[in-house]
């Protein structure tokens, strides 16, 4: 059976919750890889808004196994919490339908009180984070002075990791002004949250890899988006995770030959949250008009969304980068009723065309995008589901960004309803 990654191509905000909440109908195990709960996930299924941060997506849906691999950083009291709320919409959270790899590492208060200290501090540039500790969590990984789910059953270890994190952060709160934490405070909140989240523990590794032997089908949800990957992103406006699609394996304890399609989620045109740099950006009506069509506002921070034309050449890059099959392309009917439409082909930068995004920060500051125009169409595409229901400027739009990305459309959404796809190519067919 074939087991597929989903990843977003762009800053994130693709709109990979309602498409993986379509492909997880036909998945038995839908696992996420990496991020926190800074990931933001809104599905709307049946008119019932679900709003998901920690949990994989899988969880609304019935008879699937949701789990949260060791790529995941994850704050145990927040994931209580969303438990609690998903359950009050009338979701089943069990053990059963909930797994958490026992190597993944707890979010701290600390981390997050960090997080938003270093924000605060007006001598250095802004990263534009959360501020939910998911940084500092990754630093304290490669650190080796994490607390992990598994050490939250053993008391003694528990006490080790947390005196071992302790001598860094302590030295750390003292450079900037933050009061010594409390040991007794920090253990004392541990050992209370401690059942909650040890009965959903397991060796995710090992489940996995059995129910891929088994042939069950497995469904690899990414967060955030291929351009805030921490090597391959727009550094270091960028997240604190690998986002692309290697990650599957490595964020879930599986070998790289247990992806067998990659899709790409793109959105019809560029948004992005938070700083740094953006090609297409526009500041003008036509920026304003895709923000408030597109209802550009992030799901976990609420913050409007900076929107502009879709950049083919970022794009082609994260697809090569993800290894991408083919893309479900996003919220074209958004682009309805533009006389003219605009695609980003390459770069000038110095009087130099480039056709990828330089890593230096210094050329990415300077990058004036080339722009090719295409003639949009007045037609609604809004709850299209085969191509006959789109204007043929749409379908042409659609063909010529294939071109430019060098990669095919397996999947075309055109509202947030899950039915409103059309499928091109399924990513499950074996």
């Amino acid at each position: 059976m074939a087991n597929v990654v989903v990843v977003g191509a762009q800053w994130g905000d693709e709109g990979k919750g309602k498409i993986v909440d379509w492909l997880s109908e036909r998945a038995e195990i839908i696992a996420r890889f990496q991020g926190g709960h800074n990931a933001g996930h809104t599905l709307v299924i049946g008119g019932k808004v679900y709003k998901l941060n920690a949990l994989p997506s899988g969880v609304v849906r019935g008879g699937k196994l949701s789990v949260i691999g060791n790529g995941v950083v994850l704050d145990p009291w927040h994931l209580v919490k969303e438990i609690a709320a998903i359950r009050e919409q009338g979701v089943d959270i069990s053990p059963e339908t909930l797994m958490v790899a026992e190597n993944t590492p707890l979010i701290m208060p600390f981390h997050g009180e960090l997080d938003r200290a270093r924000e605060a501090q007006n001598n250095v540039a802004r990263i534009g984070t959360t501020g939910r500790g998911i940084g500092p969590c990754y630093e304290d990984k490669v650190g080796r002075r994490v607390i992990r789910v598994a050490d939250l059953g053993d008391d003694e270890t528990l006490q080790l990791r947390v005196d071992r994190a302790l001598v860094h952060h302590n030295a750390l709160r003292a450079g900037l002004g933050l009061d010594p934490i409390d040991r007794e405070a920090v253990l004392s909140s541990l050992r209370e949250i401690a059942p909650e989240i040890l009965k959903y523990a397991a060796p995710v590794w090992k489940v996995m890899n059995e129910a891929r032997r088994a042939g069950k089908r497995i469904l690899f949800e990414g967060a955030q988006g291929s351009l805030l990957d921490i090597d391959f992103g727009t550094y270091p406006y960028v997240t604190s995770s690998t986002v692309i699609a290697g990650q599957a394996a490595a964020g879930t304890g599986m070998g790289p030959g247990s992806i067998d399609f990659v899709l790409g989620i793109v959105k019809a045109y560029t948004t992005r949250v938070g700083e740094g740099p953006f090609p297409t950006e526009l500041h003008d009506e036509d920026g304003q008009r895709l923000g408030e069509r597109g209802h550009e506002f992030g799901t976990v921070t609420g913050r409007k969304r900076r929107c502009g034309w879709f950049d083919a050449v970022l794009v082609r890059q994260t697809c090569a980068i993800s290894g991408v099959n083919g893309i479900a392309l996003t919220k074209l009917d958004v682009l309805d009723g533009f006389e003219t439409l605009k695609i980003c082909v390459g770069y000038e930068i110095d009087g130099q065309v480039y056709d990828y995004l330089p890593t230096a920060a210094a050329l990415q500051a300077k990058v004036t995008p080339v722009y090719e125009e295409m003639p949009g169409w007045s037609e609604s595409t809004a709850g299209a589901r085969s191509w006959a229901d789109l204007p043929a400027e749409a379908i042409k739009y659609v063909r010529r960004v294939e071109e430019l990305i060098q990669c095919p459309v397996a999947l075309l959404s055109t509202s947030p309803e899950r039915d409103d796809t059309i499928l091109v190519t399924d990513p499950f067919a074996d």
